[in-house]
């Protein structure tokens, strides 16, 4: 026996392996006794496959130094024969005749065989070829838990594939994964890479030669799986995608027959074959898109860290500073997380600077950027490694892909399908195309509530989207594109139609910037303007109700300007000149081009019968004309829409009427009417008709919240006013609405100041101030301001609140938002009187009251009274000052103002005290005190109760 330390080689054929050193022959690796002679001859024909060997010359090798005749011969070969005879081979009808007789010449080993190095030898060291996996990253980020798991499905199930697209990293986690289960696999693991592979025929021999097998034979499959069968190893193939047809079924048979083998497998999709396990690789998590982060929060996520550790190799005096930190959220973001797209941006660094590369990540030329020179061709660029799985692609779904890459963010089935047919794609070829696209990960499923949506990874379609213009095809896919959200967004409405319509359009604000790039390519040269004002239309209500003022109005302008007067749909410019009064109106200010526009929609209303929108365009003129102070004309606004709700017979109407009333008349100064008329915005629940948002963007139950709120207060309810006030907050955080909540802020403000609350207020005051202007809502923002201001002075910062105070009423004069100006200079007065101005404080207090038509009947202008007559009382003026201040009492029975009236009562009780009259201050203060039942902690009954204790 030869020493078990010397290397043997193996000659692998059929279930059988020969040991020719060791003088061994396995069968299904369970020894088989052969005698001497015939073990010798098998020796010799195996070493010579192929050949045809000559009888003499097989004699004289085998019985060197002993003479015998062929007959010898013959017997050992049929003895060898017979051995070698199986019957699974027979039965597959491949025969036994592994040594076959050529007549007249000799005998020939004809079987396909594997020859194995030295090693595959049980008795030797493993081999080296085996050791040769590549070596994995020095450091990889952000997939730990990748490994770990890859790690366990793969000791359970044998046979994982990791799925992912190009540039994600899965040969970085692949590597990882093998050389962790190194010693597991006592060194037995084998890397083979097959992205180089052309030739799907060579799948075999590329298996074999990475496991140091020399192939020598037509079908190498039955000796190499001889070898694996009783070998415990991991096979890891890599970039399997383009060959999986030839691989699927040959990793399956491997893994069924031969049990100690495990496989891991990349791919950039799944081989869906029996016993595989997908493992999907998603992009590394980055930053959100969120304001306030800082260094650490940004380095907190693995796409930031890749790209600073690839920065630091470069440049090792390198670090992040806060100025830096956000654009490196910013391109993590955009190149979603894909590993090799950080990696090939951070190389740029040292060129570009940071905010350089992010500047050029929008550029085509960001595809050319190249990596590791030591990387493999298709992974040294963005754009090798996407040609390489586009190239891989048959026509339909190449030409699918291109068509995608018009889509901005998320898509539907649905909208992919409509761009494909314009390529001549039919309905069923593009919905399998979507499918093996989205297995083949190319495209990705983006979560939404309602339906799937996909999306491209913003790398792969910037290389679509040249490659749609190499096509030629740009153009025409684009005009599909925008024909499709044109439908899309009208269908919406006209589903929406009535009172219900509120809410329709947003569980589809994911479809904003493909809306938005639908638009910029129908007005532009080579686009379709006729489309563009259809889409326009269509997508006005749908900006309105996700608050997109500024892009409401900048199409809605731009397709009124391109409406052919010639050929004017009456319903299309009555939906675009109702959301470009909206639109003014909420960023512009209260303009007369609003007033224009909606009047101008409402008799296009009026002239198409349409009573729905009568109603909602009357709704819009109310806001309108509440906000430049004309509050009896918003009460005939209403008035108005009584008549249009009892044509429509619909309760909702009717109740959206009453509420619009119920403002009106709280502005009016009619509080007792306005409490009734808001009172069922308590008991209405949002959720079963949500009446307001649609068209006009702002939510009309939270607008008669708001009355209601105020109207307890001035009625005399203050504890139930703070109530409502918070509860209405709460409902407008619920609609997503930031036009709602930013009215139910600027109004519930008020309740928590009458009431004394500085703290409450402060919140939502700078909570207010950050909304508006986050959603670019310039009077709001400038009202904020003025709330900040009041609460200032109410502090003791005079000097702080007048500033505030003035900066907000310049803005608010400008807007025409008259609404609030009377009640800001009425504050303010009240600022300069403390400050010893009387003169410039009588001045801005009668200016206030001189803005107020209608005979003077405004809900502020018993509380403007007052002020003036605490600014004649200090000024000295004591009878102007009582007459004034009588003046206030007189309208604030009138406006039932309880609240009013107790603040105008303990101004004159004042003056009365100090003139020694006690017995009159309680005749006037003791009923008012008495009156209320609630919020005796108050600001103003704390001061009512602590002036009648000071009288004698």
């Amino acid at each position: 026996m030869p020493d078990t330390n010397e290397q043997d080689s193996v000659i692998a054929f059929g279930p059988f392996r020969l040991f020719a050193k060791s003088r061994l022959l396995e069968k299904d690796g369970v020894p088989l006794h052969l005698g001497g002679r015939a073990l010798d001859i098998l020796i010799f024909l195996a070493e010579r496959a192929g050949e045809v060997v000559d009888k003499r010359e097989l004699i004289k090798r085998i019985w060197a130094d002993v003479n015998v005749d062929e007959g010898s011969l013959r017997f050992h070969i049929t003895t060898l024969r017979k051995a070698l005879n199986d019957k699974a081979l027979n039965d597959a009808g491949e025969g036994s005749r592994y040594v076959i007789n050529v007549p007249g010449r000799g005998y020939c080993f004809a079987a396909p065989l594997l020859r194995a190095a030295p090693s595959e030898s049980r008795t030797s060291p493993p081999d080296a070829s085996l050791r040769s996996l590549p070596a994995p990253l020095a450091k990889m980020i952000g997939r730990d838990d990748a490994v770990e798991k890859i790690s366990a499905e793969l000791a359970q199930h044998r046979f994982v594939t990791i799925v992912g697209p190009g540039g994600i990293g899965k040969t970085s986690v692949a590597l990882a994964v093998a050389h962790r289960e190194l010693a597991g696999f006592d060194d037995q693991v084998c890397f083979v890479d097959f992205g180089a592979l052309t030739d799907v025929r060579l799948v075999p021999g590329t298996i074999a030669a990475a496991l140091g097998l020399t192939v020598n034979a037509d079908d190498p499959v039955p000796s190499l799986l001889t070898v694996l069968r009783s070998r415990r190893m991991l096979l890891v193939f890599d970039s399997c995608e383009h060959i999986l047809d030839e691989l699927a079924p040959l990793a399956e048979r491997m893994v069924r027959e031969a049990p100690k083998l495990h496989i891991l497998a990349t791919s950039r999709e799944s081989f869906r074959t029996e016993g595989e396990r997908v493992h999907r690789l998603f992009p590394l998590d980055c930053p959100p898109q969120r304001e306030g982060l800082g260094i650490a929060d940004i380095l907190a996520y693995p796409a930031s860290q890749l790209f600073v550790e690839r920065i630091a190799e470069s440049l090792s005096e390198f670090e992040l500073t806060e100025e830096d930190a956000p654009l490196v959220a910013e391109i993590c973001r955009r190149l979603d997380g894909i590993a090799l797209a950080i990696e090939l941006a951070a190389g740029r660094v040292n060129a570009y600077g940071i905010a350089g590369t992010a500047s050029l990540l929008d550029s085509r030329f960001s595809l050319l950027w190249r990596g590791r020179r030591t990387a493999i061709p298709r992974h040294q660029t963005l754009s090798a490694a996407l040609a390489w799985s586009y190239d891989l692609l048959p026509p339909a779904e190449s030409a699918t892909l291109r068509g995608l890459s018009v889509f901005v963010g998320p898509f539907t089935l649905e909208a992919a399908l409509a761009v494909a047919s314009c390529q001549g794609i039919s309905e069923g070829e593009g919905v399998e195309a979507i499918s093996n696209l989205l297995s083949k990960s190319l495209i990705a499923t983006s979560p939404a509530e309602r339906r799937l949506r996909y999306r491209l990874l913003d790398t792969t379609r910037a290389f679509m989207a040249d490659k749609l213009v190499e096509n030629g095809e740009a153009d025409r896919v684009a005009r599909a594109h925008a024909e499709y959200f044109r439908d899309f967004l009208r269908d919406i409405a006209l589903k929406s139609t009535g009172m219900q319509s509120a809410g329709g359009f947003l569980p589809y604000a994911d479809h904003v910037p493909n809306v938005r790039a639908a638009l910029t390519f129908s007005f532009s040269d080579g686009g379709d303007r006729t489309i563009g004002v259809d889409l326009a239309a269509s997508a006005a209500q749908f900006f309105l109700e996700l608050t997109l003022l500024t892009e409401c109005y900048r199409w809605t302008q731009q397709a009124l300007a391109s409406l052919d007067t010639s050929a004017v749909d009456s319903r299309q410019e009555m939906t675009l000149q109702a959301a470009l009064g909206v639109s003014v109106m909420f960023t512009r200010g209260n303009t007369e081009a609003v007033r224009s526009a909606f009047t101008r929609s409402l008799e296009l209303a009026r002239q198409l019968n349409d009573l729905h929108w009568q109603l909602w365009l009357l709704r819009g003129l109310h806001i309108y004309l509440t906000r430049v102070g004309d509050f009896h004309g918003a009460l005939g606004t209403g008035e108005q829409g009584e008549d249009v709700a009892r044509k429509l017979n619909d309760s909702a109407a009717t109740l959206n009427v009453d509420w619009m009333l119920g403002v009106a008349h709280h502005l009016i100064g009619n509080q007792d009417k306005a409490v009734r008329f808001c009172e069922s915005a308590m008991v209405h629940n949002p959720g079963s008709q949500r009446l307001n948002i649609g068209h006009l963007g702002y939510d009309d139950r939270i607008v008669a919240l708001v009355a209601l709120a105020r109207g307890l207060w001035l009625t005399g309810r203050p504890e139930r006013a703070v109530e409502v006030a918070r509860y209405t907050v709460r409902e407008a955080e619920l609609l997503e609405q930031p036009l709602t909540l930013g009215i139910s802020l600027i109004w519930t403000i008020y309740v928590f100041l009458w009431v004394g609350d500085w703290a409450s207020a402060e919140i939502l005051i700078e909570r207010l101030i950050d909304h508006s202007a986050r959603h670019f809502l310039g009077p709001y923002h400038a009202v904020g301001i003025g709330q900040k201001g009041e609460l200032l002075l109410r502090r003791g910062d005079v000097a702080g609140g007048i500033e505030h105070l003035r900066r907000s009423q310049a803005t608010l004069y400008a807007t025409r938002h008259r609404i609030m100006t009377t009640v800001f200079a009425t504050a303010l007065a009240e600022g300069l009187a403390s400050q010893n101005q009387p003169d410039e404080a009588l001045q801005t207090i009668n200016e206030a009251i001189a803005q107020i038509p209608d005979h003077g009947e405004s809900f502020d202008m018993p509380e403007m009274l007052r002020i003036k007559g605490d600014i004649l009382a200090g000024s000295g003026n004591a009878v102007e000052a009582e007459s004034t201040l009588r003046r206030s009492l007189d309208l604030s029975r009138r406006q039932s103002a309880v609240g009013w009236e107790l603040r105008g009562a303990i101004s004159l009780a004042r003056i009365w005290e100090q003139a020694g009259k006690a017995a009159d201050v309680r005749a006037l203060l003791n009923p008012l005190v008495a009156r209320y039942q609630e919020g005796l902690q108050t600001r103003d009954l704390i001061a009512a109760r602590e002036l009648l204790g000071t009288l004698n």
